[in-house]
């Protein structure tokens, strides 16, 4: 999808220097999005609730239903950027034995599947509690395409990047309303894959509506950056992947899914099975908007 469909878009506004092109699956991935003209869908779940067998049964189905990136959520004790039902989420996860070592087979394992981009998406803590040299390995020999750390500061990052960079790795970083533009330029400059953009303030889990400042938002990123924007938080319905398909490159959601499984996990004795299919419907419901919606757009950039 290129700049020139967002409205206000220039040509000659300031570009960060990247020093990391990623020729990876994720940049393969958005390239074709643009050339279809489609927005992707960019679909978080925490790997190992119920279990980690289970996500690979409910991640394998939301790739079938359509999901073009997978976020696989590293639990953990204290998720302060996340609302109750990731935390839930990470609470069940970890008390079917999850750890970052079983999350990186469960990539292993889904890779084998699938040649959809795989985003580890983790606190520093786990990460830094393995190791950075043993975690970039272990990923890049298990299919990671890339990795976000959703505590790490862009000022603490280069030896995480250096590392992580050097196995092939995207780092991806979050940028929020809160982002001053020199704030934003140090995120473009440590980002590699796409841009995170956090469409409000606060924690995650779904709203009803889309901020309206978020177009200025994502327009004011990408003086920055040409690298995607992905846009989470708060994205649960498909009026807000319609409405996002004329702003941003993604579409992030999480919490929808996630409560997806819950649901089933409460009420049904399906098992893994029912949890996969509740993720799939959602995750066509969410790619029909991408495609057929407002957010398609034509071959002139409009």
């Amino acid at each position: 999808m290129s700049n020139a469909s967002i409205p206000g878009s220039s040509h000659s506004r300031p570009i960060a220097a990247q020093p990391f092109a990623s020729a990876g699956r994720i940049a393969r991935c958005f390239r074709e999005l643009a050339e279809r003209g489609e927005l992707g869908l960019v679909a978080y779940l925490t790997a190992g609730d119920p279990t980690l067998e289970a996500s690979e049964k409910i991640i394998l189905a939301a790739v079938a239903a359509g999901a073009d990136v997978i976020e696989l959520g590293v639990p953990f004790s204290d998720p302060v950027a996340d609302g109750p039902t990731i935390q839930r989420a990470s609470e069940r996860a970890l008390q079917s034995g999850t750890t970052l070592a079983g999350v990186l087979d469960l990539a292993r394992r889904l890779r084998a599947g699938t040649d959809v981009p795989l985003v580890l998406f983790s606190y520093f803590n786990p990460i830094l509690q393995m190791g950075l040299e043993k975690l970039a390995q272990t990923a890049a020999r298990s299919g990671i395409d890339g990795v976000l750390a959703t505590d790490l500061t862009p000022e603490e990052s280069l030896d995480y990047r250096q590392i992580l960079r050097a196995q092939g790795l995207d780092t991806i970083f979050l940028g929020a309303p809160t982002s001053t533009d020199a704030r934003l330029t140090q995120i473009a400059e440590c980002s590699s894959g796409f841009i995170y953009l956090i469409s409000r303030t606060g924690v995650t889990g779904t709203r009803d509506s889309l901020p309206e400042e978020l177009p200025n938002l994502v327009r004011r990123v990408r003086r920055f950056t040409k690298l995607p924007v992905a846009v989470g938080f708060g994205i649960s319905l498909p009026d807000h992947v319609s409405a996002l398909g004329g702003i941003a490159d993604a579409a992030v959601v999480g919490s929808a899914l996630v409560a997806e499984v819950e649901k089933a996990v409460k009420v049904s004795t399906g098992g893994p099975e029912s949890a996969a299919a509740a993720v799939a419907r959602r995750i066509r419901l969410l790619k029909e908007a991408a495609r057929h919606g407002i957010s398609r757009r034509g071959s002139n950039g409009d």
